[in-house]
């Protein structure tokens, strides 16, 4: 190499750190020609002691899914056995080694994360991609996804790329520029070997900008008149300047030759074998590939390998289009239909001059099996091509459609958003007019605005009325969910709009199933009130809690079954739903939707006092969203922040939770967040700021849960001397309470309402408060009840009887670990006249939440591996926080770790 001093020791440095256990990545990015794939080179070069792994990108082969990371994984795939599981499942059949059920994309990174870190554990291990801009986006997305994981890994992963993607976005840099003049000069010298003048030299490498491939290969076209005065210079782009090098150089080439590169410029897979078979198919012979072989154009070893990828690109642009479809003709029929069909599929494709059902029939089959293997985006090119060369207008615009889910899936809206408009130009029928407003309400609800996804919906839904009543009435529950977590009063998303279309849809004949009287509840509650809908709600909950549903379904009616058991106050089947919730999507690998149900059931564990199995579900969340690139808000990291009362670490939560949700269209996130602020300044007993906070979280539009948070105004409302303000809310409150009938319920509601009461009402209704909530599992709002009725008997001037409630709410408040609450009764307490010194809160506080869920997983008995599954990390990085945290809590085992639990105030988590 020619200069590059500072960028090979940048490599070498990285090649170090891997060495020494910590996972490194680089993108590499410049222009053609720059010298990437010669720093690569350099790279493995330099790999002294390691394993090396190489995968390229290759133009044609963008279509076949996981093509790259097979490259890649291939030398390993001996210590396939070691994964757990559902890894080892997932990627056998991503690699089409196994049949099963279609892996998430996620998962199928997972299990290559562990792949390579399996395989550093016997040497470290070296990756290098290059041509990354042309990997197939299956392998794109596994590849970076393992990119973002390495931790404690003795792996060191390099990207070669042209151009930055957005797969590549956010992960370290060097981007490559051209030589200096000097070194250019040096590398010039070493192609020309006739004098050239001053000027010309320095206009070469003015305008190659010291492209290092550039001065190696745009002269040796040009003639000696050509170069003498800089005749041969034109004002094109670089990468059009080396490519037309290449050509001129395949043009001087025999008619023969130049049929054999194309041919091989075709193949995507480098397999000599196939490309001599397929070019002996016209009449192309090895003799007629030496001149290529001869002028270093391309090398033919266990792979045929062009030189550089701009000579395959030249090779294939510079054919006809009819050598280009002889090529793919004959290469189609070589290839192995029952070993590679996707393959042949394709080739057949590009060897189609027109509309061809046969043809379009197969690729749809490939896209199938594309899809079983977990290769989205390459099911939505087949599919999109399909639909290309279909000659019936019906079935073209349906394998649009189907093309556009497949899309959607795989985390592309904006070419499924293409798709779907050009679908309608088509014939559509009802289901396929329903069919594209439901991909598209899909699509806004994952990456635009939660009111326009509610609206898609309910249009979805209403044409589905006249085709499947049933699937119009799933859709109408789907829409309402949507128009919850939205919380607006944009026209047409409101809960009440919609409501009202679900109330009006027509019921399927026959006893009504489950998910019937969820959305009749649903339905009921938006319009008619809680008393209303309280009999369906109820009988949908019964309904779900005994009915086994596969996973593929549960996922979905489980998380609509816990909005069900929040609007009745039902924290056992909201913890009983969240469970099956979390647990259907780890058994269909569906990481995209976990966060969600993971929230939901933090939010359950916060209600019921478990703050430390409820940071630990949402560090597992945030993980989830961070590794999956979702847009979701975890939302119960705000209202737990607001329960443990740190005033500084609560306001920075719940203000980017605030802003977030508003961002996103996500009014649940807001409300929630709000309603958490009012808890937090509740127990630190700045009313005014709970009353600000709380009339802002109930003045937005409704959602499933600000029901269970109007207390909050009530109590900050009574001691602000808003007397009006908290027997409004009470009011409010007591609509959902009544008709509910759980001890959690009526336990707040007596609670809120011995705030406005005085005498003996007020002490009966604190009474009945403590007693309902003792019964029930909501132990935060028990210790809180304590605390208001000792705060009522200190200002009664019953000290005595006080002391017994502040002392149980202090201790109950400590052991749950709302810091804030506790620290009001610690006051009240010293009020009476008793000292309590002030609680020292346990060593687990040092712990990051990914460690505290680390600890957690690794004392309940999971091992490394298990716990890296769960975390998206792998078994070395799991192993690396384990000695952290062990450090912190000043621990040597596993079994120390397991007694510490309880003294740290851990407690195993429900899911």
């Amino acid at each position: 190499m020619v200069d590059r001093a500072k960028e090979r020791r940048l490599v070498e440095g990285l090649l170090d750190d891997a060495k020494g256990g910590q996972g490194r990545v680089l993108v590499i990015r410049g222009e053609p020609g720059i010298g990437k794939s010669a720093l690569l080179e350099h790279a493995i070069g330099s790999a002294s002691g390691f394993q090396v792994s190489r995968a390229s990108g290759v133009e044609s082969e963008m279509e076949l899914p996981f093509a790259g990371l097979h490259q890649l994984c291939a030398p390993m795939l001996d210590r396939l056995a070691l994964l757990p599981g559902p890894q080892r499942e997932a990627m056998s059949t991503a690699f089409g080694r196994a049949a099963g059920p279609a892996p998430d994309r996620f998962l199928i990174g997972l299990a290559a994360l562990s792949l390579l870190s399996e395989a550093a554990e016997q040497a470290p291990l070296l990756c290098v991609v290059d041509d990354t801009h042309w990997l197939d986006q299956s392998s794109a997305h596994a590849l970076t996804f393992v990119a973002r994981r390495l931790h404690a890994d003795r792996v060191c992963l390099l990207f070669g790329t042209r151009h930055p993607t957005e797969d590549l976005r956010g992960l370290p840099e060097l981007v490559l520029e051209g030589l200096d003049a000097s070194d250019a000069r040096v590398l010039l010298a070493l192609v020309l070997q006739t004098p050239l003048d001053a000027r010309v030299r320095e206009r070469i490498i003015a305008e190659t900008h010291g492209n290092p491939l550039a001065l190696l290969e745009w002269p040796r076209g040009l003639t000696p008149a050509e170069l003498a005065g800089g005749f041969g210079l034109s004002a094109v782009p670089m990468a059009g300047r080396i490519e037309e090098s290449f050509r001129r150089r395949i043009e001087e080439l025999p008619p023969a030759t130049r049929r054999f590169l194309t041919v091989a410029a075709a193949e995507p897979t480098g397999d000599p074998r196939l490309v001599w078979q397929a070019a002996g198919r016209i009449g192309v012979s090895s003799d007629d590939a030496a001149p290529a072989i001869q002028s270093g154009l391309i090398e033919i070893g266990t792979r045929m390998l062009f030189r550089h990828p701009l000579v395959r690109s030249a090779a294939y642009a510079g054919a006809s289009l009819d050598d280009r479809r002889a090529a793919h003709r004959v290469l189609a029929e070589v290839t192995d239909a029952s070993a590679d069909p996707n393959l042949r599929a394709w080739h057949l494709a590009l060897a189609t001059a027109g509309p061809d059902e046969e043809v379009a029939a197969e690729l749809e089959r490939s896209a199938g099996r594309a899809q079983a293997r977990g290769g989205l985006a390459a099911a939505a090119a087949l599919l999109e091509r399909s639909a290309a060369l279909t000659i019936d207008s019906a079935q073209r615009a349906r394998r649009m459609i189907a093309a556009a889910r497949a899309h959607l899936e795989a985390g592309a809206p904006d070419p499924a958003a293409a798709l779907l408009s050009a679908a309608e130009t088509g014939p559509l029928d009802e289901s396929g007019r329903a069919n594209v407003e439901l991909i598209r309400g899909q699509a806004a609800m994952g990456w635009g605005d939660s009111a326009d996804a509610v609206r898609l919906l309910v249009r979805a839904a209403k044409r589905l009325e006249s085709v499947d009543v049933r699937r119009a009435r799933d859709t109408y529950t789907s829409a309402l969910g949507a128009a919850a977590n939205a919380s607006s009063d944009a026209p047409g998303a409101s809960l009440h709009e919609v409501a009202r279309a679900a109330r009006a849809a027509p019921k399927p004949p026959g006893p009504p199933r489950p998910h019937d009287l969820l959305l009749d509840g649903f339905a009921l509650v938006a319009t008619e009130g809680w008393e209303a809908a309280e009999a369906p709600l109820r009988q949908a909950i019964a309904a779900f809690a005994t009915t086994q549903l596969p996973a593929h379904r549960g996922i979905f009616w489980f998380a609509h079954a816990c909005g069900a058991a929040t609007l009745l106050w039902d924290v056992e089947s909201l913890i009983l739903f969240g469970t099956r919730s979390v647990e259907a999507a780890r058994e269909l690998g569906a990481f995209a939707m976990l966060p969600g149900w993971l929230d939901a059931l933090a939010i359950a564990n916060i209600f019921a006092g478990n703050l430390a199995a409820a940071g630990s579900l949402i560090g597992e969340a945030e993980a989830l969203v961070e590794a999956t690139g979702s847009t979701a808000t975890v939302y119960s990291a705000a209202q737990l922040a607001g329960w443990r009362g740190h005033q500084t670490a609560a306001e920075a939560v719940i203000g980017a939770t605030v802003d977030h949700g508003r961002a996103h269209g996500q009014g649940l996130a807001v409300n929630i967040a709000l309603a958490a602020r009012a808890t937090l300044y509740n127990g630190l007993g700045q009313y005014d700021k709970a009353r600000s906070s709380s009339r802002l979280a109930n003045d937005q539009p409704p959602d499933w849960g600000s029901h269970l948070t109007l207390h909050e105004l009530v109590e900050a409302a009574a001691r602000s001397g808003e007397a009006s303000v908290a027997a409004e809310a009470l009011e409010r409150l007591s609509e959902s309470a009544k008709p509910s009938g759980t001890d959690w319920a009526l336990g707040v509601e007596a609670r809120s309402r011995a705030l406005v009461s005085a005498g003996k009402v007020a002490e009966t209704l604190y009474l009945e408060a403590i007693d309902r909530l003792e019964r029930s599992p909501i132990r935060p709002e028990a210790a809180r009840a304590h605390l208001l009725y000792g705060e009522w008997l200190r200002r009664e001037n019953r000290r005595v009887d006080a002391r017994q409630h502040l002392r149980a709410a202090y201790e109950q408040l400590s052991a749950i670990g709302m810091e804030g609450f506790a620290e009001r009764a610690r006051n009240e307490l010293a009020a009476t006249g008793e000292t309590v010194r002030q609680r020292t809160f346990d060593t687990f506080d040092e712990l990051t939440p990914q460690e505290l869920q680390i600890a957690r997983l690794a004392a309940d008995g999971r091992s490394n591996p298990q716990i890296g599954s769960q975390l998206f990390i792998s078994a070395r990085t799991v192993e690396w926080h384990l000695r952290k945290v062990f450090t912190k809590l000043n621990l040597s085992s596993r079994n120390e770790l397991r007694d510490a639990l309880p003294r740290v105030g851990l407690a195993p988590a429900r899911s």
